[in-house]
């Protein structure tokens, strides 16, 4: 049987409360023990109902289940030996953390915190992301928003995301125009116009019913460095 051990050096994080407490400081998140037993308590993302991080006992140990990407589950498991495959789940694409003491604090949360953006991934969420960082007076076209959200394939999709955007007021919709610097029409604001006006008072006037790409596009390289700047070095 595991021994529990807390090491003082360095901050651990100790208690299931603990774990459960980080998880919930997501946004849209909340607490749920689906099985009837409180031993499994799960911390969810509400809308999807998607769980993230599921704590519970096991072997005189409190265990974490948090969802990995392939490409780091590896490297977490090679570095401690109390990060193994995920237990009661699929081992390819979770992994459980087991507190013992042996495991930074810094680490663990770092792994729910990848848990989480997983999770919440989505297309149109690394799209609205990349959209975000378009600067006032300057306009992207839907292949850069798509490269720079991932797959340079979905400049449609770009398009269909730019159409329904959720809050216009904190995501620049207007700023993304097609190829040959075209509008696009009533876009996600339901008025003829209303895109090339919130142009305008960003000081863009169009030639010929387009914008100058040369004078007022942004190069694809600023908006990667843009990017790599307000991520602390990390991508969208």
């Amino acid at each position: 049987m595991r021994v529990c051990r807390m090491t003082e050096r360095i901050k651990r994080l100790k208690t299931r409360e603990e774990a459960l407490a980080y998880g919930l400081s997501f946004p849209d998140t909340y607490q749920e023990a689906p099985f009837h037993d409180d031993n499994w308590q799960l911390v969810r993302v509400k809308g999807s109902r998607k769980a993230f991080l599921w704590t519970y006992e096991k072997d005189g140990c409190v265990n974490l289940n948090v969802k990995t990407d392939p490409a780091w589950r590896d490297f977490w498991r090679d570095a401690y030996r109390s990060v193994t495959a995920g237990w009661h789940q699929n081992k390819e694409h979770w992994n459980t953390i087991i507190l013992d003491g042996t495991i930074p604090e810094e680490d663990i949360r770092r792994m729910i915190a990848e848990s989480y953006d997983l999770v919440t991934d989505s297309p149109s969420k690394r799209i609205y992301e990349a959209v975000k960082k378009v600067p006032a007076g300057r306009v992207a076209t839907y292949g850069q928003i798509a490269a720079l959200a991932g797959d340079k394939k979905m400049a449609r999709a770009v398009g269909n995301a730019l159409r329904k955007c959720p809050d216009p007021e904190d995501i620049p919709c207007h700023r993304v125009v097609n190829a040959k610097g075209e509008l696009s029409g009533a876009f996600a604001f339901g008025k003829v116009n209303t895109q090339e006006k919130l142009l305008a008072a960003e000081g863009i006037a169009l030639t010929d019913g387009r914008v100058d790409l040369d004078r007022y596009g942004i190069d694809s390289a600023v908006l990667h460095q843009q990017c790599f700047r307000d991520d602390g070095g990390g991508q969208l």
